[in-house]
């Protein structure tokens, strides 16, 4: 143990002495390592904003028919005890799903109803609550719906529904209450969401069936409801992006053709898995070229230090304490210029993200390295180091006192 920190301590000293050299090395290796860094980094953060986005973006996870179809309330119970499906509800026809709003104050205006309940991603992505059926129904208004009739959160509102029965025309009126209002990102149209039975009874209230839903007078004003309701669609999200395409998949094979976001969410993959061959082929030509000049410069040291290794045999230190000489400044070499390097990167980092601040939100960064990147860096550094300098040791390590003898 003794003689194990002694030649530790002399090869510090060695270290120190030659710092030209030294720092020389460290230097070298920051500049080869820096680059990979900031390359990596820009790869990282690029892909992981790109992913988030498609993520935090509930639109990316919906599955929408394309036209109409039939589909039961036990269709929908098979889907929502899917494990891939996260959110599931039927849609009814789009003539049916339209209602006129008319505001205390302005023009009335007709807007698409669609259907919404408990876990709502689109609904929970923006903070709103979920719209219940009181005496007051709630509705959660896109923007361009809010804008339109001036309305906000916690206004009260009328909707009017009409109907042609017996060759004449009929509505009723409802009161509704704004509950909140989606952004224009999350929604652009004009739609209003609602609770499905809401829905449901809009349905069958222009179907001519009684609707209870809508007051005593119109609980027995019409025909009675069908056993089993049919949907002509349905909303649908995927628990994550990787389920998207093969919910998909899986509709396809119900001979039921959807509208999926499954190509963007390809793409993005698409451009992690090139930029990750483009970061490996460089990255593996930056450790080839680190490897040889290791090698080369620890086989130098070793021939220029021989005399020493030569007198530190002489002076009883082991094979493999000599060992330790070389590969111990091979990896300080290595520590200091990864550190170095860290230092480099995160002044970079700085700078990239600035220039690109005006595109990201406040969490988005397009040049980002984890801790962990730096402690895996930092590990395959050291032990790139230690193997490209383990053959050059190895020789200097073997030197034989005979040979510094004689040259004395």
């Amino acid at each position: 143990m003794h003689t194990l920190v002694q030649i530790c301590h002399l090869s510090l000293r060695d270290y120190l002495h030659e710092r030209l050299l030294s720092a020389c090395a460290v230097l070298g290796l920051a500049a080869v390592l820096a680059p990979l860094l900031i390359l990596f980094g820009v790869k990282f953060g690029v892909v992981e904003t790109l992913t988030e986005r498609l993520r935090s973006d509930p639109a990316t996870r919906e599955i929408s028919p394309v036209g109409s179809g039939h589909f039961s309330a036990a269709d929908m119970d098979r889907w929502r005890d899917d494990g891939r499906v996260a959110f599931v509800m039927p849609r009814t026809r789009t003539l049916a799903a339209t209602v006129e709003l008319l505001p205390e104050r302005g023009t009335p205006l007709h807007v698409s109803m669609e259907p919404t309940g408990h876990e709502d991603p689109l609904l929970a992505r923006h903070a709103l609550p979920v719209p219940a059926l009181l005496l007051a129904s709630g509705v959660v208004l896109s923007a361009p719906v809010a804008e339109r009739l001036g309305l906000r959160a916690g206004d009260q509102l009328t909707g009017r529904l009409e109907r042609t029965r017996n060759g004449k025309v009929q509505a009723v009126r409802l009161p509704l209450k704004v509950i909140g209002v989606l952004p224009l990102a999350a929604q652009q149209k004009n739609v209003a969401y609602v609770p499905l039975p809401f829905l449901e009874a809009a349905e069958d209230y222009r179907d001519g069936r009684a609707v209870p839903l809508f007051g005593p007078e119109h609980a027995a004003d019409g025909d009675q409801p069908p056993a089993e309701r049919l949907y002509a669609g349905f909303r649908l999200y995927a628990r994550s992006l990787d389920d998207v395409a093969p919910l998909r998949d899986f509709f396809q094979q119900q001979g039921i053709t959807v509208h999926t976001e499954a190509e963007a969410i390809d793409q993005v993959r698409r451009l992690s898995t090139s930029l990750d061959i483009i970061f490996l082929l460089i990255g593996g030509a930056a450790a080839a070229g680190f490897t040889a000049s290791t090698t080369s410069s620890t086989l130098a040291a070793v021939r220029r230090k021989q005399r020493l290794l030569g007198l530190l045999r002489l002076g009883g230190f082991s094979t493999l304490e000599l060992l330790l000489f070389p590969l111990l400044q091979a990896l300080l070499t290595a520590v200091l210029g990864t550190g170095l390097a860290l230092g480099l990167y995160a002044a970079a980092q700085g700078v990239v993200n600035r220039i690109f601040a005006a595109g990201l939100d406040d969490m988005e960064h397009v040049c980002r390295l984890l801790p962990e990147h730096a402690v895996v860096t930092l590990v395959l550094v050291c032990l790139l180091s230690l193997l490209a300098a383990l053959l050059p040791s190895l020789r200097g390590a073997r030197t034989e006192p005979s040979e510094v003898i004689r040259e004395i």
